[in-house]
């Protein structure tokens, strides 16, 4: 991070819940008042800023705007960089002025959104960059923050990667239990054509007997679970050759920085890894106030 940089999809949009995750997070800090900025006079006027410590790709800056028109809309907020860059150390981020009660109760609120969707956008960017060389779309999965979900999703996106489905709700994602339950693939495929036809299905497979199972059936894309180098590289040419099959592939299970490369370049569509969200480290960031009565 802060040599290579990737750009932001021209797609990118701010989920819609964000004023109420923001007013969700405030609400839980608040609670019925901020009593220790009550020991500062009510017309005080400060200004601050917010530096990064260490490098990172900058994500967030929609929360953390919507937790200060929410304290005080009175507040001037000054980007000095934008949504998606790469920050160094010491590097000022953001410059504020407005009353020093409303700036000291969103401080905490502002920078656990920063920090948080920041270090979820420096892991994406780190790993799309290793694979940049290749045609492979890293995606998200549903392991994220609880309450986060549309905000870490979005930082994906800003770090280069791309979101999965968004929760169980918009596709099909056909495993083992489900086909178990379902009687074989072939049933669980047309089930799902006739409830949601609009709706992408996707199937896990674990051999190969099952991968020819899901292709005949018509599945739109294939999880390689688990599968070994080799085995995917045959999956791949297995699928390219199917008559008339426009099925996608994608690789899950155990990836990880020291494999992901390797694995991108077996020529699989997608590769599903949990850690772009639920292992990811906040970001150190601080926020200093530099002058009172300003």
């Amino acid at each position: 991070m802060g040599i290579d940089t990737i750009a932001l999809p021209d797609d990118l949009a701010i989920p819609d819940d964000l004023a109420i995750t923001v007013q969700r997070a405030l609400r839980e800090d608040l609670g019925s008042g901020d009593i220790t900025a009550q020991l500062i006079a009510g017309d005080t006027v400060a200004s601050a800023s917010i530096i990064s410590r260490e490098h990172a790709v900058l994500c967030g800056t929609p929360w953390a705007n919507e937790v200060l028109h929410q304290v005080d809309r009175s507040v001037s907020i000054e980007w000095l960089v934008s949504e998606g860059a790469d920050l160094v150390p010491n590097q000022p981020i953001v410059k504020f002025r407005g009353p020093a009660r409303a700036l000291l109760s969103a401080e905490r609120c502002m920078l656990n959104f920063l920090q948080t969707l920041s270090g979820t956008a420096s892991v994406s960017r780190a790993y799309a960059l290793k694979v940049a060389h290749t045609d492979v779309r890293l995606l998200d999965t549903r392991k994220t923050i609880p309450g986060l979900r549309t905000a870490q999703k979005y930082a994906v996106r800003v770090g280069g990667c791309f979101n999965h489905r968004m929760g169980l709700f918009d596709a099909f994602l056909i495993k083992e239990n489900h086909i178990s339950a379902c009687g074989s693939i072939a049933q669980a495929i047309q089930t799902a054509r006739q409830l949601a036809p609009a709706k992408p299905v996707e199937v896990e497979v674990e051999t190969f007997s099952e991968l020819d199972q899901a292709l005949s059936a018509g599945a739109d894309i294939i999880m390689l679970d688990n599968f070994s180098l080799d085995d995917m590289r045959t999956a791949v040419r297995v699928a390219r050759a199917y008559p008339g099959s426009t099925c996608q592939l994608e690789a899950s299970g155990g990836i990880n920085d020291l494999t992901l490369v390797a694995v991108a370049e077996t020529g699989v569509d997608f590769i599903s890894m949990g850690v772009l969200t639920k292992d990811v480290k906040a970001i150190d960031l601080s926020m200093r106030f530099e002058r009172f009565n300003v």
